[in-house]
């Protein structure tokens, strides 16, 4: 009995030895790709398991601040780390801006749009006759966000606000251009980069919405998480966000809480 009780003590120290550890990242749809590649060359170094959960922002700040087991979040802008810390769920001390963006306008790539003067009501009407726009949720999904703030300065937004199909996260609002299914789309340049399905008609000036950032934040302080967030800022990983269209020259820009 006694070589039985021993065979499972070290058995079970074995396993505490070896077993892996676990990061799991929440991070917002637009990263996917990239959040796959950057996994894939940090598990060549790392013997570690990672979890990876997409999805937009908001949804994932919800689901962070019910509890839900996430080490590393990745978001599409700062308004949903700003709420997670003003709910004290992140030290804004662990944030970091990793990458920006930009909104652009896409069409499915057999359509006869050109580009027009996206100021003039008239024209939007003309070219989303009998069509809606793919955008995100334009109250939740950073995308969409982005996209009312656009629309709204460019003064079109009362007109075409009828005509939108608003999605979840913005790889939705991406297929439902891809399929045809809608005739124009607001997204971001690096996932209409993703596809050969869409075209961009036009890209948004930058002025025209908020500063598009993504915030990288280490929620708690395991090493393992510590060890994710510091790969993710170096050299080797930006390379790869660069790869992807993401801008990651943030120099001295600051997360604005």
């Amino acid at each position: 009995m006694k070589k039985y009780i021993s065979l499972l003590g070290i058995l079970l120290c074995s396993h505490s030895v070896f077993a892996k550890d676990t990061v799991t990242i929440y991070a917002a749809s637009s990263m996917t790709n990239a959040v796959g590649d950057l996994v894939e060359a940090y598990k060549k170094q790392h013997d570690v398991n990672i979890v990876t959960v997409f999805g937009g922002s908001s949804s994932l700040a919800r689901q962070i601040e019910s509890g839900a087991p996430a080490d590393v979040f990745l978001s599409a802008n700062e308004k949903w780390v700003s709420y997670l810390i003003d709910n004290e769920m992140v030290d804004v001390g662990k944030v970091k801006l990793i990458a920006g963006n930009q909104l652009v306008l896409i069409k499915p790539v057999s359509a006869d749009i050109q580009p027009f003067d996206l100021t003039q009501k008239e024209q939007w009407n003309t070219v989303l006759a009998g069509s809606r726009m793919a955008v995100g949720n334009t109250d939740a999904v950073p995308v969409g966000i982005y996209s009312k703030e656009a629309l709204t300065n460019l003064g079109v937004w009362e007109s075409v606000e009828a005509k939108l199909a608003q999605t979840n996260n913005v790889r939705n609002a991406l297929a439902l251009v891809e399929r045809g299914e809608s005739a124009l789309g607001i997204v971001y340049k690096t996932d209409a980069l993703l596809t050969d399905q869409v075209s961009i008609v036009t890209a948004f000036d930058p002025s025209l919405h908020g500063t598009i950032h993504y915030p990288l934040v280490q929620l708690n302080d395991k090493l393992s998480s510590k060890q994710l967030v510091d790969f993710v800022l170096s050299d080797e990983a930006r390379t790869i966000l660069n790869k992807y269209g993401f801008r990651t020259d943030m120099g001295n820009e600051k997360f604005a809480q």
